[in-house]
């Protein structure tokens, strides 16, 4: 399953990615807003916002192409490694 992440810190990276390949997901994470987002964003099986961290214009991109796409999105207001661990769970 294709899930993107959107939000959380950079530093954390490459722990997100790794939490995705523990899981069986491939994750692409965004924790700053790129060039031309809405286009680079593709089409996941789900959307993953972490709300406390990501930005009013990023959240808002990600929200209309997601209701464009018809693409679920799950929020979680932590963007800790152990609340992707636990929608990851959810996801299996």
């Amino acid at each position: 399953m294709s899930i993107v992440l959107v939000g959380g810190h950079d530093r954390m990276h490459n722990e997100y990615k790794n939490i995705g390949n523990r899981y069986g997901h491939k994750l692409k994470v965004f924790t700053q807003l790129p060039a031309k987002f809405d286009k680079i964003i593709g089409s996941p099986d789900r959307i993953v916002l972490f709300t406390s961290t990501v930005s009013h214009k990023m959240m808002l991109a990600a929200s209309k192409e997601a209701k464009k796409k018809n693409i679920e999105i799950i929020r979680s207001n932590s963007s800790s490694s152990t609340s992707l661990e636990e929608i990851m769970k959810c996801l299996v």
